[in-house]
């Protein structure tokens, strides 16, 4: 039998990220976001919004 670990909570990460950072991670998500529209076009499928989940830190 394998060892028995007890479940940790989830844990939040905070990170520090510079401005150009997060321009470039958000310009990739969105040119992301559009090949996803252009291939579910290209399909014929059903665009359907994706839910965005945001988390506030529990300060």
């Amino acid at each position: 039998m394998g060892t028995v670990h007890t479940a940790m909570p989830p844990q939040t990460l905070y990170v520090t990220i510079r401005r150009d950072e997060l321009r470039e991670l958000k310009d990739e998500r969105d040119q992301l976001k559009q090949e996803l529209a252009q291939l579910q076009m290209a399909h014929g499928l059903q665009s359907k919004p994706v839910p965005v989940v945001q988390r506030h830190p529990h300060a």
